[in-house]
């Protein structure tokens, strides 16, 4: 599932929250139920108040990568500190040394759409 298609075709994502739902530097799991991907998907709210998408299954262990604390473009597992780039899913602390998938993620009036299976 990539989305919704729009009138001409295009797809126009799945609207997922509110920014003013995910407070900064924090996250949010949306369900592989709604997202049709294998993992729930982590929005996370960097402390410049951008928007990021990223599998939320830590690639170490089991945590939610949407429990962990995000800052400088990274989020931190919440479990072993693992450190994943938001931007691209690349590990960049231990002890994971498996990336994780970044989604793309649009922010129209507010709102946050997501695009599963999307490189940003």
């Amino acid at each position: 599932m990539t989305g919704i298609s729009g009138n001409d075709g295009s797809s126009t994502g799945i609207r997922v929250a509110s920014v003013d739902d995910i407070p900064e530097g924090e996250g949010i799991a949306i369900s592989s139920d709604i997202t049709g991907t294998e993992d729930d998907i982590a929005i996370l709210r960097d402390d410049d108040g951008t928007c990021w998408a990223l599998n939320d299954t830590c690639t170490h262990e089991t945590a939610s990568l949407a429990e962990g604390w995000v800052e400088d473009g990274d989020v931190e597992c919440p479990l072993h500190s693992s450190r994943f780039n938001l931007r691209t899913g690349k590990v960049d602390g231990l002890p994971a040394t498996r990336d994780t998938v970044p989604h793309r993620v649009e922010v129209r009036d507010g709102e946050v759409y997501l695009f599963p299976g999307e490189r940003p």
